[in-house]
């Protein structure tokens, strides 16, 4: 099997070239086979709500919006408990087939074997 990738984005809005570049790797591993875990942090955890990442656009990158929904279609999609929290979003805010889970879960995960995490 291959490795498994965990990928930490927090970025939003913020800083878009970085937001964008940690949704692009995590769509481009999931279309080589890799699987692939993206969490969602900081100013990203906005996108875990409905039409969020449709709003998003940088110049000469994929929409967002595709990037997320490959995502989720093939991988997994976290957001983080308290980046939810601080940001008064809850289970039933998020688009269906994301997660909230906090730094435990995000460390089970990282420390797996076979397991290459990026922070972006």
């Amino acid at each position: 099997m291959a490795r498994s990738l965990v990928i930490k984005v927090t970025a939003g809005a913020d800083a878009p070239e970085r937001c964008n570049q940690a949704f692009t790797v995590a769509a481009a591993a999931l279309a080589s086979g890799v699987p692939v875990s993206l969490w969602l942090t900081g100013e990203s955890a906005w996108f875990s709500l409905p039409g969020r990442a449709r709003e998003f656009a940088l110049a000469e990158a994929p929409p967002l919006e595709d990037l997320l929904q490959a995502v989720l279609a093939g991988g997994r999609v976290t957001l983080c408990t308290q980046c939810a929290a601080r940001r008064g979003i809850t289970v039933d805010d998020v688009i269906d087939g994301v997660r909230i889970a906090g730094a435990s879960t995000f460390v089970e995960e990282i420390l797996g074997d076979d397991v290459q995490a990026l922070v972006y």
